[in-house]
């Protein structure tokens, strides 16, 4: 949804009506995570995806739909063992769908919450799939107010208050409550989906090796940072557009820096005056992912400085160290890709394996 915002804005601010499906909830070996999301616009355009086109076909028809009737959908595909070949999911998956139109005068807080995720300002958006409030309505949660109403009174106060607890997590997903926001009941279904500014990723030692990394740490969706201390290196042409380049010490950056669950910490100096200081702060403070950068006989000499600096043993367990996966990486941009891929197996609790030596589903519930 993040990656469409800016073309649904787009139509939103010329007055063009839109369909708008999103992912609302998935099962077994799901291709797309709930919040995925696609639109169709103005001469069939189409932009985004919700299953990496197993039903993309389907879902065209039933966005134009929606714009014609004015009323919004919700729609579940599968596979079918008895036609294969029929709308649905080969990879066995099942994913669940709301398809609502988007206007001006039904959703007046869209053009606000497409300017506030563009700018990393954090936003939940409350949607109701189903139930007895009125299906499509929305409720749009800032930290500090809110525009819209799911419908009553009761039920815009629980959400709320769920809404601004799950933006605090950068989390997203499907509730249930009574029709007037009653806890422990399921009959109103409403779809959280909170914009959180984008994880961070702070790189140190400007060095061939950053730029890679700095590189595919935007495509995945960071917001990512360079610093090194040494300025003839730390210079902006050098590193891809919109990668932020700070000169400073390593640790005394990151000691003013705030971090937080979802940061990842790459550490390419591989220069003990660089990197101990910076590991004894880093591997103190809550962070995602933390990595360094060095062969095994450096990564053994680093230990043994950070055991003398006072880090504990379950503070220095956090490092992961030599950094990325057994790719054979040679290249900055292969190594990039094997921390990347180390990056993602943390995050998801992959094992790293090869798809062919594992069993089960690909994609097991996070």
């Amino acid at each position: 949804m993040r990656d469409i915002l800016p073309v649904l804005h787009g139509w939103y601010t010329a007055g063009v009506p839109f369909g708008l499906a999103t992912v609302v909830s998935t099962s077994r070996s799901a291709p797309r995570e709930s919040g995925a999301a696609m639109a169709v616009g103005p001469d069939d355009e189409v932009v985004g995806s919700v299953s990496g086109g197993c039903v993309e076909g389907a879902v065209f028809e039933l966005a134009q739909e929606v714009v014609a009737s004015g009323e919004a959908r919700l729609e579940t595909f599968g596979y079918s063992d008895e036609h294969a070949f029929a709308v649905g999911l080969t990879c066995g998956g099942e994913i669940t769908l709301l398809v609502r139109p988007v206007t001006a005068a039904g959703d007046p807080a869209f053009g606000e919450i497409a300017e506030s995720v563009g700018a990393g300002r954090p936003v939940t958006v409350a949607t109701v799939t189903d139930g007895p409030a009125p299906r499509g309505a929305t409720l749009a949660v800032w930290p500090d107010r809110v525009s819209g109403t799911l419908g009553t009174t009761g039920l815009d106060v629980a959400v709320t208050a769920d809404a601004r607890g799950e933006l605090a997590l950068g989390a997203t997903g499907l509730r249930h409550y009574g029709p007037h926001g009653e806890r422990r009941e399921d009959a109103v279904g409403v779809f959280l989906h909170s914009f959180a500014p984008p994880p961070r990723m702070l790189v140190f030692g400007a060095i061939d090796y950053a730029a890679a990394v700095a590189r595919i740490g935007a495509f995945l969706g960071y917001r990512v940072t360079v610093c090194d201390a040494r300025p003839v290196f730390a210079t902006p042409k050098r590193f891809p557009e919109g990668v932020e380049v700070v000169v400073d010490w390593p640790h005394r950056y990151l000691g003013g820096t705030d971090t937080d669950e979802r940061t990842v910490i790459c550490v390419l100096t591989h220069d003990p005056k660089f990197d101990v200081p910076l590991l004894e702060e880093a591997l103190r403070r809550p962070a995602a992912y933390i990595g360094a950068m060095g062969s095994r006989r450096t990564h053994d000499d680093r230990m043994k400085r950070l055991a003398e600096s006072g880090l504990t043993e379950a503070e220095s367990a956090r490092l992961r160290s030599p950094i990325g996966l057994d790719l054979g990486a040679r290249t900055p941009e292969e190594v990039a890709v094997s921390v990347a891929a180390e990056i993602v197996a943390l995050r998801w609790s992959g094992s790293g394996a090869p798809l062919t030596a594992t069993a089960g589903a690909i994609h097991p519930p996070s």
